[in-house]
């Protein structure tokens, strides 16, 4: 049986592979692939400026060698999987398939310094934060930019919608809904300033961190500053000291910090859900469209309930890869390597959510009569803003006169508010003050 999206285990490959293959080039064996070849090649050049015997290499070959990863394709990555089934190991593999194309290109002489003086995390601990890094910027930032620009486009149209705020579920001083939006925007706009802050970390020290094979080939080059300037043209910082793998103490705090972006869109698609079923909002329909196989009436919230199961299954991969990865024995154990292979899942999911939350978004229709009789019904929530005032003008208890109001058996209305208020052994100005306290102005600022 041949994969494809009908017959592949993992959704991510399956019944969301259409949606998800801006990923493919990142996370995938192929991807993988490409990244481990790139990085062998760039090394190789980045040598041409310090080793002897590559100081005749031609400046006309540098485009061709890197055009065996910039133009690297299906079949080249089968043609490494197919050396993989001789070497068992898939770096040595494509080692292996750049030693290959040196030899076709001419380049013969140079065979010898691809990969030297390297283990395979070098490559993986290269390629790895190097792949995450280019689509963080190429696709992960610019889809959750338009899930936080379509939150502040409804926070701008929205900012004048006075709201009835609810605090344990119950009736509460009232608020905005653009201000209750712009409250999401703006955790979200903190994380990601926090994620951008996080180093994309690469390791690249040889077998046990320490170069050795390097310093005792060419004891005088000053192999650190060669790794650190390698890994800054890459873009990445290089870490140091460390074992023979990267430590991923920078990778798990990335992790954490997804997570957290993660749980604030979780808060936002339950909030938006609660508000949906208030009939705050209503759902545009989609013609042909079906919510429930048995009751021909619903329109489901499908979109932000498939958002917070995919946020959360996101987050419970993160949790484990920045618990794990930090965590190695000694020097090194293979524990990471098939844990690390799956960064792509959670970011997978993450990116499905962040696609549900804009379809569901762009779904949403503002029902005002609907905020606006909530407002009219909860006089009450009024109250706050009567005793405060009364506390300001020096009457007594007001707290306890509002709360023997409030809390009578009965619906408190505009009328019964007004009475009270006309009870007041207070001056007429501050009754008047009093009096055009409403649940819809009274929404601070």
């Amino acid at each position: 049986m041949s994969l494809n999206p009908l017959n592949a285990i993992s959704p991510i490959d399956g019944r969301y592979f259409e949606i998800l293959q801006p990923l493919s080039p990142y996370f995938s064996e192929f991807g993988l692939i490409r990244y481990r070849v790139r990085v062998e090649a760039e090394y190789l050049l980045a040598l041409t400026a310090v080793l002897p015997e590559l100081k005749d290499f031609p400046p006309s070959k540098r485009s061709e060698v890197r055009k065996i990863y910039e133009n690297f394709s299906e079949e080249d990555a089968r043609s490494v999987k197919e050396i993989e089934k001789t070497t068992n190991h898939d770096v040595k593999a494509v080692e292996y398939f750049v030693k290959e194309k040196f030899e076709s290109a001419g380049l013969g002489f140079a065979r010898e310094f691809i990969h030297f003086g390297l283990t395979s995390q070098d490559i993986n601990n290269t390629s790895i934060p190097l792949s995450l890094k280019e689509f963080m910027s190429g696709e992960y930032q610019p889809l959750l930019d338009r899930v936080t620009a379509s939150l502040e486009k409804f926070a701008t149209a929205w900012k004048d919608v006075s709201m009835l705020a609810r605090t344990h579920g119950q009736p509460a001083s009232p608020t905005r809904l653009g201000k209750e939006l712009s409250v999401f925007t703006t955790r979200i706009s903190r994380q990601v300033e926090m994620l951008k802050a996080i180093p994309f970390s690469a390791k690249f020290g040889g077998a046990t961190g320490n170069l050795n094979a390097h310093y005792i080939a060419y004891p005088d080059i000053d192999w650190k500053k060669f790794c650190d300037g390698f890994c800054n043209q890459l873009g990445l910082t290089r870490s140091g000291p460390t074992t023979q793998i990267e430590h991923y103490d920078h990778l798990a705090a990335m992790f954490d910090n997804f997570k957290r972006i993660n749980t604030i869109l979780i808060d936002l698609c339950r909030d938006l859900w609660q508000y949906i079923s208030m009939e705050y909002f209503r759902q545009k329909i989609k013609e042909g469209e079906i919510g429930s196989s048995a009751m021909p009436h619903k329109v489901n919230p499908i979109d932000f309930e498939n958002a917070e199961g995919n946020l959360g299954f996101a987050n419970a991969i993160f949790e484990h890869l920045s618990a794990k990865l930090p965590i190695s024995r000694l020097q090194r154990d293979l524990t990471d390597s098939t844990v690390l292979r799956n960064i792509g899942v959670p970011l997978a999911h993450s990116y499905l959510a962040f696609e549900s939350l804009l379809k569901g978004l762009s779904k949403l229709e503002l029902n005002k009569s609907a905020i606006d009789n909530d407002l009219e019904n909860n006089w009450a929530v009024v109250a706050e803003a009567i005793q405060t005032v009364l506390r300001k003008e020096g009457y007594p208890n007001p707290y306890e006169a509002l709360k023997k109001l409030t809390r009578r058996n009965e619906r408190i209305t505009r009328e019964v508010i007004a009475e009270f208020i006309e009870g007041l052994e207070v001056k007429p100005e501050v009754k008047k003050k009093l009096k055009g306290i409403t649940p819809f102005n009274y929404t601070g600022r």
